[in-house]
């Protein structure tokens, strides 16, 4: 048994791990400990798509199955060798929230032993006068009405990609860790300002919809979604945030939203078997070691 407390120095920084032996995840017994081994395994292919990113988490000290907490601004006691960015909040005049910067392995443990569970970032990095530069990156929720299920979202996602290549526009796919798949691509290229990105992905989303109306739908009405898939097109608005690549989320067991292949989601929409796209953390340690980082292509 590993003790509740240890001193470790990452990249020069002293941080003090507590509570390793709390299980965060009681369907599995997943322990505070598992995750921080499991953050630090995948940080190499994880920190380049967080880098320059104003984070947001989702902590959950007393593990996933209670209700936890978003943060936004980096807490007061954080340390003083964690990077910010202040951005105005919107509508609210004057007032600014501090968001971190994730940009080190030091950074990611922190927030980790705070029993951050979920790292959730925006499509959007900041420049080095830490000012919002244009979205690089477009990203196409696919949630999964019932009895519609991440199979269904295979298929969808086979659309959005012919889609796509139309505009010159590569996608690539990940588990949302949860119920569905998202896509994403890269559009630094084409210079979409404000909510242009947004504007484009609606634009797709009710494309798409017409396309195949029986399987898509792109409004967010919650009753117009049984036995499709909505495509979540409003995460490319410059305030909102997705899950990022590799994190882990507060599902009943671990699971972590995982960069897959094109080949992977085409056999899950053949086979119907949706188990095909879960993955646990040392699966995604195991997947990395063997493929390296799928996403890389989104990562600078």
């Amino acid at each position: 048994m590993s003790p509740e407390r240890v001193t470790v120095t990452v990249e020069g920084h002293e941080i003090t791990l507590s509570n390793l032996e709390k299980v965060l995840y009681s369907a599995t017994g997943f322990t505070k400990g598992e995750m921080l081994d499991y953050y630090a395994n995948v940080a190499p292919v994880m920190l380049p798509h967080l880098r320059d990113r104003p984070l947001t988490v989702k902590r959950f000290p007393d593990g996933v199955e209670t209700k936890g907490f978003i943060e936004k601004n980096l807490p007061r006691h954080a340390p003083a060798w964690i990077g910010t960015v202040e951005l105005p909040r919107k509508g609210s005049g004057r007032e600014t929230t501090t968001f971190p910067l994730a940009n080190g392995v030091a950074e990611l443990i922190w927030f980790v032993n705070m029993a951050a569970v979920e790292f959730h970032t925006p499509m959007w990095r900041v420049d080095l006068r830490r000012r919002p530069k244009h979205p690089d990156m477009i990203v196409f929720d696919l949630d999964p009405g019932a009895p519609a299920t991440i199979v269904e979202c295979c298929e969808v996602a086979a659309l959005l990609q012919a889609r796509l290549a139309k505009d010159g526009i590569e996608l690539l796919p990940k588990t949302s860790g949860a119920k569905g798949l998202q896509l994403y691509g890269r559009v630094a290229g084409h210079r979409f300002g404000g909510d242009g990105v947004n504007e484009y992905a609606h634009h797709v989303a009710r494309s798409v919809e017409q396309q195949a109306p029986d399987l898509v739908v792109s409004l967010m009405k919650r009753s117009l979604r049984e036995k499709r898939v909505l495509i979540d097109w409003s995460q490319n608005s410059p305030a909102k945030t997705t899950v990022t690549p590799y994190s882990l989320r507060a599902v009943g067991r671990p699971s972590v939203s995982t960069p897959v292949s094109w080949h992977e989601v085409e056999a899950c929409a053949r086979s119907g078997e949706g188990e095909r796209l879960r993955f646990a953390p040392q699966e995604v340690i195991a997947r990395v070691e063997k493929d390296g980082d799928l996403f890389a292509p989104l990562a600078g």
